[in-house]
């Protein structure tokens, strides 16, 4: 169900044995209860494990192509078990009609059972005689270096599009009978599958909307409020710049489509190629890395193919400071470098002369530095520039995590700063959507000199490239996505993507000013300000009044707020990061929150209440809690509920209360039975 969208974006499954299964990269949907004993369901071994493992971690070696999964898992949910298999049944009956009008022509087929796909060489037919009839007919046809012809059918064939296949491959003289071998009864499945109700209840287009509407209804999306995820950059996507994705001749394009059929897509992917060159500073992009951890891992490898093409293959130490992005030490490792950490001081910058005895140290094996600017403390580096003279004056690259573009953009180019190679997220600051996890896209710029080792492909020539291997199957990665940051690039210009920035750094601050009276700003520059986010310290709270960080994190969603990102890059802390498409007036019903958040911190510490009896313990709260009709907490219903009074014009519910996260750690389910069978019982 999802489009070929000329390479991309696509959800690849990867399933494993029970014993693996706590190796699997990415996230594990599995089942939690919450503080009532009610189902919940949750992303299993959900805490940031790439900022908590570092270099052992395994999350970041992909990315979690959550929308596509959506269509993916939709198409299953609206055709059920029986649907499939009538489309199964359907495509290989016209692959059997193919056949075998192909083979009544004298054609061989070759003796393996087939089920989709064709693979015809040819007999007293000339090979530019089937290339012209095909295009004549407007087939894509795939070309063997030995001569043959693959054909592969789908459930959009028709038996026209099946005769017109037939008629390419004539020749003179009549069809003999021919009766190809039918699939091997051996290799069908015979098992059940897609048992549980919910691919048995949705039929018409009616019920389907309707059940996707109840999902959508559970969520906290940017629909609702702001998501104030430090790192993120969740910004508005215009439904200007997505509509150009669903036009069939973005969204049907086959990856390995001749050249003279996508002129249109080559000069999109030259346009903003050029921009994202301008914007950088860099000599060329690469547009194929299909998220940012995937450019992490290009960008690297660029660096290591440029040690090897010098002779000095034993470069293999990655400095990396405690300041940046959480993903970098296992893109390292993925890379075949080894991660050797850099201090930073307790304004949150990198210690130079900790840098620098490392950077001397291993002078000779160090192959990079990987940095994030600005960096994830919130802060610009003030030594940025002396940072990278010192790793170059030892032999090694500059990487720089492109995480926090958002905050640079128009502003100041990393090549001007000395920075070799760097990835661009365009689901954060280029306004491709998360999509829940994704799809995103990580393009890597380069200085000159790592031109020729950007990755090629083995398929489809790139002009300008090295020999380097792909990073992705194909060529452009999630190439349909991309008019989505074209489009967003060409409206706001130059002028407005500066002026993005300085409203982005400009609303951090703003956000940063008014909570700094009840929580302390961790990280602040020479000059008292933050970058595009800001950490505020909730460690106090701990001391004063036994308020965990998780307790105010699932207090906000009571409040219609999504949590800040929690624990990280510090523990006990919240980064928060508004970005430009924020108002001043969503900017002060966020601070309001934070505030009468901190008023019931206040109660506990004057004594009015204990901890462990208050809305923030039990928070969030759901209506189904609220409904009951015994009601023993200390705080009233409308205290749990309605805490300001905004909420009553525009109230999010929560579907659970609070999750016991080392119950669902502990009960991994990698499967959804029906639902009769969790049974789940309370302690």
């Amino acid at each position: 169900g999802v489009p070929m969208g000329f390479g991309g974006p696509h959800a690849g499954f990867l399933a494993a044995r029970e014993s693996l299964k706590r190796r699997l990269p990415g996230r594990i949907v599995g089942v939690s209860r919450d503080l009532e004993g009610r189902l919940a369901y949750r992303l299993a071994l959900q805490t940031r494990e790439q900022h908590i493992r570092r270099e052992k971690a395994t999350s970041n070696i992909c990315t979690a192509q959550v929308l596509p999964a959506v269509l993916a898992a939709m198409y299953a949910v609206y055709h059920g078990p029986s649907g499939l298999q009538a489309i199964g049944r359907r495509v290989h009956e016209l692959t059997q009609r193919l056949a075998a009008g192909v083979a009544a022509f004298g054609h061989d087929l070759g003796e393996q059972p087939f089920f989709d796909t064709l693979r015809i060489t040819p007999c007293d037919l000339p090979v530019t005689t089937i290339q012209e009839r095909a295009r004549e007919r407007q087939f894509n046809l795939r070309w063997f270096d030995d001569g043959a012809v693959g054909v592969s059918l789908d459930e959009t064939t028709s038996t026209t599009h099946v005769e017109q296949l037939i008629e390419i491959f004539e020749t003179e003289g009549a069809p003999s009978e021919s009766r190809p071998a039918a699939l091997d009864e051996t290799i069908l499945r015979t098992s059940s599958f897609l048992e549980h109700p919910v691919f048995q209840l949705y039929r018409s287009e009616t019920e389907m909307m309707r059940y996707l509407h109840r999902l959508a209804d559970k969520d906290l999306s940017l629909t609702r409020s702001m998501i104030a995820l430090g790192s993120c950059t969740m910004k508005l996507n215009a439904s200007s710049e997505m509509q150009p994705i669903s036009w069939r001749r973005f969204a049907h394009l086959h990856p390995f489509a001749p050249r003279d059929q996508t002129a249109g897509y080559a000069q999109l992917f030259s346009e903003l190629e050029a921009m994202l060159c301008t914007l950088t500073g860099f000599a060329a992009v690469s547009l194929q890395p299909n998220a940012g951890s995937q450019g992490e891992y290009a960008g690297l490898l660029a660096i290591r193919r440029h040690h090897e093409g010098r002779g000095e293959a034993g470069r293999r130490v990655c400095l990396i400071p405690r300041s940046a992005h959480g993903t970098n030490p296992a893109s390292a490792v993925m890379a075949g470098m080894s991660v050797l950490p850099v201090a930073c001081d307790d304004d949150g910058n990198i210690e130079v002369e900790d840098l620098r005895a490392k950077a001397q140290e291993n002078r000779g094996k160090l192959a990079a530095l990987m940095v994030t600017y600005p960096s994830t403390h919130g802060v610009f580096e003030e030594s940025i520039r002396e940072v990278c003279e010192v790793v170059h004056e030892n032999g090694g690259q500059i990487y720089m995590d492109g995480a926090n573009f958002n905050a640079m953009v128009g502003l100041c180019r990393p090549a001007d700063l000395g920075v070799d190679v760097c990835h661009l997220n365009l689901h954060k600051t280029f306004c491709i959507p998360h999509g829940g996890g994704g799809p995103g896209v990580g393009p890597i710029g380069v200085a000159a000199h790592l031109v020729d080792s950007l990755p090629g492909h083995s398929v489809v020539a790139m002009e300008g490239r090295g020999s380097s291997a792909a990073v992705a199957a194909a060529p452009w990665g999630s190439a349909s996505i991309l008019p989505i940051s074209w489009m967003y690039i060409r409206m706001m210009g130059l002028e407005g993507l500066e002026r993005a920035s300085r409203i982005a750094i400009l609303n951090a601050n703003y956000v940063a000013a008014r909570l700094q009276a009840h929580y302390p700003i961790l990280y602040t520059g020479a000059n008292g300000r933050v970058a595009h986010e800001c950490i505020l310290d909730l460690r106090p709270l701990k001391r004063s009044a036994g308020v965990e960080v998780e307790d105010v994190a699932k207090r906000l969603i009571d409040y219609g707020f999504h949590a800040p990102t929690v624990s990280w890059p510090v523990a006990g802390t919240l980064m928060v990061e508004p970005t430009e498409s924020e108002s001043q007036a969503e900017l002060d019903r966020f601070c309001e929150a934070m505030i009468a958040i901190r008023e019931e911190v206040r109660a506990i510490e004057r004594g009015e209440l204990a901890v462990e009896d208050s809305a923030l313990r039990y928070a969030p709260h759901p209506a189904e809690t609220l409904l009951k009709s015994e009601w023993d907490r200390v705080y009233s219903r409308e205290e749990a509920a309605y805490p300001t009074a905004w909420l009553r014009a525009q109230k999010y519910w929560p579907p659970v209360g609070r999750v016991d996260n080392v119950y669902g750690d502990r009960n991994l389910v990698c499967s959804c039975p029906p639902m009769e069978a969790y049974e789940l019982e309370k302690e």
